[in-house]
């Protein structure tokens, strides 16, 4: 096959997988939004707004429990935690853009394109930053037109769609499909475990508050595990 040259086009394809689980999961977040009381309008303003899938069913849902406004605020900022870890990863290719562009890529920061702006660049760290952006730009082309239409039609049709379609498994699978490639050293895989065990440890407190003690438990246990390996391995130097 002859290799695509455009890096906009790269990126679309290496982001179009990602279509399969993007349309059922933005069609169940409107489906759950107009469920908890929102109209139309407010879906779409919501989605727009904030762009971001987890955080978005993580509002609504403590929404629909009747949670206090600031731990809605506190969950939904912890769940878009993994943000700022993204752009820290993004920072050294991309840093370099100038202001605007750079502001545009942070809103279009999602999952999807960062995992795979992050394998293109891992595997071709050395192309210039034009081709880097077009190449991100390109991830979110595929995704982000279709989270919004898929979005709007789950608000429309709402409780029409059969319950049998359970369109809820896009959600796990979404993550499962970002985050399993990434897990390539210790310390990622005992966050992920920490994160896991915590989380359903701690699913019974009110208003996912689990949640956000499962993340800050992860990252330590992430952190604290890769300070031990620089130590030990410092020793054996």
């Amino acid at each position: 096959m002859t290799p695509i040259r455009s890096p906009f086009l790269r990126g679309c394809l290496a982001s179009a997988p990602f279509v399969i689980v993007v349309v059922p999961f933005a069609l169940l977040f409107g489906v759950v939004a107009t469920e908890a009381g929102l109209d139309l309008l407010q879906v779409m303003l919501f989605s727009f707004s904030v762009f971001a899938g987890a955080s978005q069913f993580a509002a609504v849902q403590l929404m629909q429990d009747q949670a206090p406004v600031l731990i809605v605020l506190a969950t939904s900022l912890a769940v878009n935690l993994r943000m700022v870890m993204y752009s820290v990863a993004m920072a050294p290719h991309l840093g370099a853009a100038p202001f605007g562009t750079r502001a545009l890529m942070a809103y279009f920061l999602v999952d999807q394109s960062f995992a795979a702006s992050q394998i293109e660049f891992e595997r071709r760290p050395d192309q210039p930053l034009a081709d880097k952006v077009a190449f991100f730009f390109g991830t979110v082309t595929p995704i982000a037109p279709l989270w919004f239409i898929a979005t709007f039609a789950g608000a429309v049709v709402g409780e029409a769609i059969p319950k049998a379609y359970a369109l809820d498994f896009a959600v796990p699978i979404t993550f499962l499909a970002i985050c399993a490639p990434m897990l390539r050293s210790i310390p990622h895989v005992v966050a992920a475990a920490v994160s896991i065990v915590a989380a359903l440890v701690l699913a019974v407190m009110p208003y996912g508050t689990g949640l956000l003690i499962a993340a800050v438990l992860a990252m330590a246990a992430g952190a604290g595990t890769e300070i031990a390996l620089n130590r030990r391995q410092g020793h054996e130097d």
